[in-house]
């Protein structure tokens, strides 16, 4: 039969090889491979054969001797644990594959791809935890809280006085008796009728009173401090500020009862409290109110008919909790007065709002699931970072995306820990709580960590965010802020001195020119920020000027022209300048892969293999139209040989059809074999209709170039891609007949260096040197056997 067609160096166009390749090296589509080194040769799969359309090296050299004449893909048996350590070696890989743990430093194409799979799984991760960070709140915490807020610190009682306006001891009694007591104890509805619930206070109807409030005060002993020699004859007792050491243990006043006997943080089982003043301990002289209003104002009027408040109180702690079953929200409410050594008053107050039963309705089992599924990522997230330490050892610490990966997995197990010792720790308390209902209900160690593990969260979640530029850095535009501020990091650092001396240095004049009179220089931490407010426009200069007429202005205006002006316009100026250095490098680099030239690429490669498939097929056609009656084995080869196939190729598709062994296609072998073919060439032909039309889109988008480009680049001269391919495959060829020459001319070279040392040669060794050369050249890369697959 004549030789219709020889494609057999179409099928290695460079659209579809040059993924292996680096553009200093002749790849023309894929950009983002730097060196990698040329590609092995390797068979082209065909219609008919199984096998994966590229192939790896280590495969390519398994399979160098081609196989038998009717084997469709024969390969060397492989031992079992092998294959077995390899699959499961590959299930970790891709499951745990990272930029860190891949070998993508030459390798752009890759990089890209797993950063990307990186970026998808991390943004399920941050979804997972915002669903579980908003889940712990809601809007009604803040209403919950104003409520309480507006009762128990803003309401005032028939004296007028509210906690927020308490200046002396007598002030606390009259507030104590009157609008705490009024806010804590809700017996009657707004027309006077009784509510049915018994002994139990609903605080505005709808917060439950949990237990008892307590009351509880700590004192100083007297003659802590030293009165100096001239003063010691009229002062007989003296009190220090509040010392932890110093405080008073005796027991006082009555004696009989909790309220005039110490105890100590441990009996309390109480908490440190931090206040205006001072840091306070959790023990002290403490008194338990009674579940009605009656009873808690005649406990009060016993506390104050024995002056239960003396010179040496520093700090009085009113503690209650309310629960909201609507909105499932425990109120935890600490009301602190302290009396300090100048005398008067300074109320503060503490209200957490938390939730601490979680499972009730369908949205907390919902949040139920993503905890779950957040508990699965930090498992897979722990593994992760397990591989990747390894790998890397200690240099894996040198990169800040890695420490902050490290920061947010162990806030997120610390996190898990606390959510299974909250649950088991509420249990036990509300038990407790609801078999003595007449104790005090200690929630506030529980709110105090609740609040902290709600602080934690809050800046995990803030890593969360921050830690997606590590996924997005592949591409030059998302890295300019990082490079600018690595950039300009050390000049940052050098002016960042400059700044502080002149900075601290008109803290501490303002903290000894306005400390004593004005409020927001009382110490020397509020000058610090409030002169960071300064530099924002929040400012309060008439008390400045009240509080010095001379120096006021002077430190006002010397402040706002040095720093104001002079630091913080060199600040910016440092990073403006190093911004346009970083932009112009950026804009003058050449482009890396892109998100869009990986679409693009795979879109290509998907129409250049439909392609190769239809010519395939095509061949085949041909070849059996130029039969006639029955067609040989031998006829069918010689005729696909021609178009470039190989002989295991040819073998593998004619023993498909050949099903009674005999090396003859016969009419009705050949029917079926025309049918298949038809069915495969009109799936193809349709598939190839869809993406037509992109793809010559695609095609004269690479090979146009706009008027300005052809200005910039006047000695270049456009190619149609028809005579670009033609070229392409010239090259392959050429390629292959010297990859085919080398291999024939060290065999030579060989045989050569036997001779010399045997000195004859047997007829038998030449036979095998025959059978050797040919061997090599039917294998050689590039060879006429070693063409596209049928």
């Amino acid at each position: 039969m004549k030789c219709l067609s020889n494609r057999a160096n179409s099928h290695f166009s460079g659209q579809v090889e040059c993924e292996m390749g680096s553009p200093g090296n002749g790849a023309w589509v894929n950009r983002g491979f730097c060196g990698t080194p040329p590609p092995l040769p390797r068979a082209v799969s065909t219609i008919y054969d199984p096998r994966p359309f590229f192939r790896g090296p280590a495969e390519s050299v398994r399979k160098q001797d081609p196989p038998g004449p009717f084997s469709d893909q024969p390969e060397a048996p492989e031992r079992g644990p092998v294959k077995e350590r390899s699959r499961c070696c590959s299930f970790i890989k891709g499951l745990w594959g990272t930029t860190l743990t891949e070998n993508t430093s030459d390798n752009r194409e890759l990089f890209v791809r797993t950063t990307l799979r990186e970026l998808m799984v991390y943004l399920v991760f941050l979804v997972d935890i915002c669903l579980l960070t908003y889940g712990m709140t809601s809007s009604s915490t803040y209403y919950y809280t104003k409520a309480m807020t507006d009762l128990f610190v803003n309401a005032a009682g028939d004296g007028g006085v509210t906690f927020q306006s308490i200046g002396t001891m007598a002030d606390f009694w009259v507030y104590a008796q009157g609008p705490l007591l009024d806010g804590l104890y809700w017996t009657k509805w707004y027309n006077n009728k009784p509510l049915d619930s018994g002994d139990q206070s609903f605080i505005y109807y709808e917060n439950m009173l949990l237990g008892v409030p307590r009351m509880r005060q700590i004192k100083i002993k007297n003659n802590s401090c030293k009165v100096h020699s001239d003063f010691q004859e009229e002062i007989s007792g003296c009190f220090d500020a509040y010392n932890e050491k110093k405080e008073d243990d005796f027991s006082f006043g009555l004696v009989n009862g909790s309220a005039w006997t110490y105890h100590t943080e441990k009996e309390v089982k109480g908490s440190a409290h931090w206040g205006l003043l001072t840091s306070y301990s959790g023990a002290g002289f403490y008194q338990d109110l009674s579940r009605t209003r009656q009873g808690s104002a005649a406990i009060m009027t016993e506390l104050v008919t024995n002056l239960w408040l003396a010179r040496g109180t520093r700090a009085v702690f009113l503690d209650f909790s309310t629960y909201n079953a609507n909105i499932n929200m425990f109120c935890v409410i600490r009301l602190l007065v302290e009396f300090p050594a100048t005398g008067g008053a300074i109320p503060s107050y503490q209200i957490r709002t938390v939730k601490l039963i979680r499972y009730i309705n369908n949205w907390d089992y919902f949040i139920l699931a993503c905890e779950s599924l957040f508990c699965l990522f930090i498992l897979y997230y722990v593994v992760e970072e397990i591989l990747e330490l390894r790998i890397h050892k200690f240099s894996y610490l040198k990169s800040i995306w890695n420490i902050l990966d490290i920061v947010v997995i162990l806030l997120a197990i610390v996190a898990i820990v606390f959510n299974v010792f909250r649950t088991i720790k509420v249990d036990k308390l509300l038990g407790k709580l609801l078999r003595q209902p007449d104790i005090y209900a200690d929630f506030e160690f529980l709110a105090f960590w609740q609040m902290q593990y709600n602080n934690m969260n809050a800046v995990n979640l803030f890593f969360a965010w921050i830690k997606v530029f590590k996924y997005i850095s592949f591409n030059k535009t998302m890295t300019q802020l990082s490079s600018t501020l690595g950039r300009c990091a050390k000049d940052i650092m050098g002016f960042a001195v400059m700044f502080f001396i002149v900075f601290f240095a008109y803290a501490q004049l303002g903290y000894l020119l306005f400390g004593t009179e004005v409020d927001s220089f009382s110490t020397f931490a509020k000058c610090i920020f409030t002169q960071f407010r300064i530099i924002l426009g929040d400012f309060d200069y008439d008390a400045i000027e009240r509080a010095n007429r001379v120096l006021g202005p002077i430190y006002f205006v010397t402040y706002v022209f040095f720093v104001f002006f002079v630091l913080l316009n060199m600040f910016l100026a440092i990073i403006n300048d190093t911004y346009s250095e970083v932009k112009e490098e950026l804009s003058s680099q050449k482009d890396e892969l892109q998100i869009t030239d990986i679409i693009k690429q795979s879109y290509t490669k998907t129409f250049t293999k439909l392609k190769l498939k239809k010519e395939k097929i095509s061949d085949v056609q041909k070849a059996l139209r130029s039969g006639s009656g029955e067609i040989e084995f031998k006829d069918f080869r010689e005729t696909l040989k021609e178009m470039g196939h190989a002989d295991h190729e040819i073998s593998a598709a004619f023993s498909r059809f050949d099903h009674d062994g005999n090396q003859v296609l016969d009419q009705e072998e050949q029917e079926r074999m025309k049918m298949e073919l038809k069915e495969k060439r009109d799936a193809l032909s349709a598939e190839l209709n869809t993406l037509g039309i992109n793809y010559g889109k695609g095609l004269e988008d690479e090979s146009s170039l706009t008027a300005a480009e052809q200005e910039k680049q006047p000695s270049q001269t456009p190619v149609e891609h028809g005579e670009f391919q033609r070229l392409a495959r010239q090259v392959i060829r050429l390629e292959s007949s010297v990859v085919a020459l080398l291999s024939r001319t060290e065999l030579i070279m060989r045989r050569l260096e036997l001779d010399g040392k045997k000195g004859k040669e047997t007829v038998h060794s030449d036979r095998g040197f025959k059978a050797e050369m040919l061997s090599r050249s039917a294998a050689a890369p590039g060879s006429s056997t070693d063409g596209c697959d049928m």
